[in-house]
């Protein structure tokens, strides 16, 4: 079926309208009318090839909300009206240790919403930037916010998610002592996730001015991190600290942080490495990086279930499609609080 999308036929040209086509409804498959899809800054690396490998047209879009319009006649788990969402995966090998554990996210044949391998036309897969999306049951996962929520459920799918499975996989719980690095799409979520499970949050940042608006998330503390005289009172206190920032900056400032034993996790992606930290940062409090990548699709759903129980959704700001250019430069400044969604009805 033909179907109305955004994208970009080339890495120096702006998004536009685009007309494209998605796969009949197979046996196994959900047909999903897309109410709202989330805008990550992913997105612009690869529509715009700052990361290898971009095929156009590049549809972008892994952050989908929306209906089931169809269900194939083997699908169990939805039926035709049924809230669903879609995150980073649509499918998988299915049958590796890491699929069999419900870890498709670490799969060697994972198969991204767009970009990614497929037979359909154009021979890759284009994201949620459209009115329509068919995606296998397995990788859809079920809605039980309140219907006036969706838009601002759409970024979970990579935002919260994002942030959920290092928060779970270390099991961040309450009387831990817990540090956000960065306030913005993903941080934000951090801090809100982090307060849910119990912790005691501290958020970090460069810019005093984001102190109140981390109170506001739910940070219980706030710490300027140029602020040396702060940093310093706060050396080992913290149990653990997720990194949420896509820029090259000091691990050892933060490693310093760390009590024994205890983990700095990087979720945020910069496209130049950070400066190697100092081995003795590590290895005189048995401290450690690691790094963490979305997380499964049981982890996902155990994500959207927590959320929808504790009333958390992201900070979002709606446009429509044409506004698409202009949110992006307005990503890459920084401007906004903190996340985008299109509204699909405007496609």
């Amino acid at each position: 079926m033909s179907t109305r999308a955004w994208g970009a036929h080339a890495a120096d040209r702006p998004l536009e309208p685009l007309s494209i086509s998605r796969r009949a409804v197979g046996a196994h498959d959900v047909r999903i009318d897309i109410a709202y899809c989330g805008l990550c800054h992913s997105d612009i690396h690869q529509v715009r090839s700052e990361w290898a490998g971009t095929k156009y047209p590049c549809v972008p879009g892994h952050e989908i909300v929306g209906r089931v319009a169809a269900a194939g006649s083997a699908v169990t788990r939805f039926k035709a009206g049924d809230l669903v969402g879609v995150g980073c995966i649509v499918d998988s090998c299915r049958t590796c240790a890491d699929c069999q554990a419900g870890q498709e996210n670490y799969c060697d044949h994972m198969v991204g919403t767009y970009n990614g391998p497929t037979a359909d036309p154009p021979g890759h897969t284009l994201g949620g930037y459209s009115q329509h999306i068919v995606v296998d049951e397995r990788y859809v996962l079920r809605i039980r916010h309140p219907e006036e929520q969706l838009a601002a459920v759409a970024p979970l799918l990579c935002a919260g998610i994002t942030t959920w499975s290092p928060l779970r996989h270390w099991r961040v719980g309450s009387g831990m002592r817990v540090g956000i690095v960065g306030i913005g799409g993903l941080g934000h979520m951090g801090i809100k996730l982090a307060r849910a499970l119990g912790a005691e949050v501290t958020a970090f940042t460069t810019s005093e001015s984001k102190r109140q608006a981390a109170l506001d998330l739910g940070a219980h503390d706030v710490v300027v991190s140029r602020d040396a005289q702060a940093m310093a009172a706060r050396r080992q206190h913290f149990d653990f600290i997720l990194d949420t920032v896509a820029a090259p900056h000091d691990l050892d400032a933060l490693l310093a942080l760390l009590r024994r034993d205890r983990q700095l996790v990087l979720v945020g992606a910069p496209a130049t490495p950070h400066p190697s930290p100092n081995v003795f940062n590590l290895i005189l409090k048995r401290r450690g990086i690691a790094g963490s990548l979305i997380g499964g699709i049981p982890e996902t759903q155990e994500m959207l279930d927590f959320c929808a129980g504790h009333g958390i959704t992201a900070d979002i700001e709606l446009i429509r499609a044409e506004q698409v250019n202009e949110a992006y430069e307005r990503m890459i400044r920084g401007d906004v609080k903190y996340r985008f969604v299109m509204d699909i009805s405007t496609v």
